[in-house]
Protein backbone atom coordinates (compact mmCIF):
# COMPACT_ATOMS: atom_id res chain seq x y z
CA UNK A 1 0.00 0.00 0.00
CA UNK A 2 1.32 3.41 -0.98
CA UNK A 3 1.98 5.83 1.82
CA UNK A 4 -0.27 8.88 1.57
CA UNK A 5 1.65 12.10 1.04
CA UNK A 6 0.54 15.09 3.09
CA UNK A 7 0.62 18.36 1.21
CA UNK A 8 0.70 21.45 3.38
CA UNK A 9 0.12 25.02 2.39
CA UNK A 10 3.41 26.89 2.44
CA UNK A 11 2.56 30.45 3.37
CA UNK A 12 2.49 32.51 6.52
CA UNK A 13 -0.38 34.77 7.49
CA UNK A 14 1.87 37.53 8.80
CA UNK A 15 -0.83 39.92 9.93
CA UNK A 16 -4.62 40.04 10.00
CA UNK A 17 -5.75 43.45 8.82
CA UNK A 18 -8.65 45.03 6.97
CA UNK A 19 -6.09 46.27 4.47
CA UNK A 20 -2.42 45.78 3.76
CA UNK A 21 0.14 47.65 5.82
CA UNK A 22 3.46 49.12 4.76
CA UNK A 23 6.16 47.47 6.88
CA UNK A 24 8.35 50.60 7.17
CA UNK A 25 5.82 53.40 7.59
CA UNK A 26 2.93 51.46 9.14
CA UNK A 27 0.53 53.13 6.69
CA UNK A 28 -2.52 51.06 5.74
CA UNK A 29 -3.84 50.78 2.21
CA UNK A 30 -7.34 49.62 1.30
CA UNK A 31 -7.37 46.71 -1.14
CA UNK A 32 -9.49 45.26 -3.93
CA UNK A 33 -9.76 41.58 -4.80
CA UNK A 34 -10.86 41.04 -8.39
CA UNK A 35 -10.66 38.33 -11.02
CA UNK A 36 -7.36 38.33 -12.84
CA UNK A 37 -7.41 39.52 -16.46
CA UNK A 38 -5.53 38.24 -19.50
CA UNK A 39 -3.17 41.26 -19.57
CA UNK A 40 -2.31 40.54 -15.90
CA UNK A 41 -1.29 36.98 -16.80
CA UNK A 42 1.48 38.28 -19.06
CA UNK A 43 3.29 39.65 -16.00
CA UNK A 44 2.72 36.89 -13.42
CA UNK A 45 5.47 34.62 -14.72
CA UNK A 46 8.57 33.00 -13.24
CA UNK A 47 10.77 35.54 -15.01
CA UNK A 48 9.10 38.21 -12.85
CA UNK A 49 9.73 36.16 -9.67
CA UNK A 50 6.34 34.43 -9.43
CA UNK A 51 6.81 30.92 -8.08
CA UNK A 52 3.74 29.20 -9.57
CA UNK A 53 2.54 28.70 -13.14
CA UNK A 54 -0.46 31.03 -13.03
CA UNK A 55 -1.13 30.70 -16.77
CA UNK A 56 -1.64 26.96 -16.29
CA UNK A 57 -3.81 27.63 -13.27
CA UNK A 58 -5.97 30.02 -15.29
CA UNK A 59 -6.62 27.31 -17.88
CA UNK A 60 -8.28 25.07 -15.28
CA UNK A 61 -12.00 25.62 -16.01
CA UNK A 62 -13.26 24.93 -12.49
CA UNK A 63 -10.88 27.44 -10.86
CA UNK A 64 -11.11 31.20 -10.47
CA UNK A 65 -7.99 33.33 -10.07
CA UNK A 66 -8.15 36.50 -8.02
CA UNK A 67 -5.62 39.27 -7.60
CA UNK A 68 -5.14 41.53 -4.60
CA UNK A 69 -4.34 45.13 -5.44
CA UNK A 70 -4.33 48.47 -3.67
CA UNK A 71 -7.45 50.53 -4.37
CA UNK A 72 -6.83 52.84 -7.36
CA UNK A 73 -3.70 50.90 -8.36
CA UNK A 74 -4.94 47.83 -10.23
CA UNK A 75 -1.71 47.34 -12.18
CA UNK A 76 0.53 46.31 -9.25
CA UNK A 77 -0.50 42.85 -8.05
CA UNK A 78 0.23 42.30 -4.36
CA UNK A 79 -0.81 38.65 -4.35
CA UNK A 80 -2.81 35.94 -6.12
CA UNK A 81 -5.13 33.12 -5.11
CA UNK A 82 -6.67 30.24 -7.06
CA UNK A 83 -10.04 29.04 -5.74
CA UNK A 84 -12.52 26.36 -6.66
CA UNK A 85 -16.01 26.84 -5.24
CA UNK A 86 -17.66 23.50 -4.37
CA UNK A 87 -21.20 22.95 -3.12
CA UNK A 88 -20.08 22.59 0.50
CA UNK A 89 -16.66 24.28 0.63
CA UNK A 90 -14.13 26.43 -1.16
CA UNK A 91 -10.91 24.70 -2.20
CA UNK A 92 -7.81 26.88 -2.16
CA UNK A 93 -5.44 25.52 -4.81
CA UNK A 94 -2.69 28.15 -4.68
CA UNK A 95 -1.88 31.36 -2.86
CA UNK A 96 1.16 33.53 -3.53
CA UNK A 97 2.37 36.94 -2.46
CA UNK A 98 4.33 38.95 -4.98
CA UNK A 99 8.11 38.69 -4.58
CA UNK A 100 8.33 42.14 -2.97
CA UNK A 101 5.88 41.02 -0.26
CA UNK A 102 7.91 37.99 0.87
CA UNK A 103 10.67 37.53 3.40
CA UNK A 104 12.38 39.95 5.73
CA UNK A 105 12.45 42.78 3.19
CA UNK A 106 8.75 42.65 2.22
CA UNK A 107 6.97 45.91 1.50
CA UNK A 108 3.47 45.03 2.77
CA UNK A 109 2.10 42.82 5.54
CA UNK A 110 -1.36 41.29 5.38
CA UNK A 111 -1.43 40.00 1.80
CA UNK A 112 -1.96 36.28 2.62
CA UNK A 113 -4.42 37.13 5.40
CA UNK A 114 -6.52 39.25 3.06
CA UNK A 115 -6.59 36.53 0.41
CA UNK A 116 -7.51 33.77 2.87
CA UNK A 117 -10.22 35.96 4.41
CA UNK A 118 -11.64 36.56 0.94
CA UNK A 119 -11.75 32.80 0.31
CA UNK A 120 -13.52 32.27 3.64
CA UNK A 121 -16.15 34.87 2.77
CA UNK A 122 -16.96 33.01 -0.46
Amino acid sequence: MKKKQNIALDFIVDKLTNSIQNVVSGDSFATDITLISNPDLKNVIKKNSWQFDWKFECKQPQRDLYKLTIVNNQTVIQGLISLEVKSDHVYMHLLESSAFNKGKTKVYEGVPGNLVAFACKL
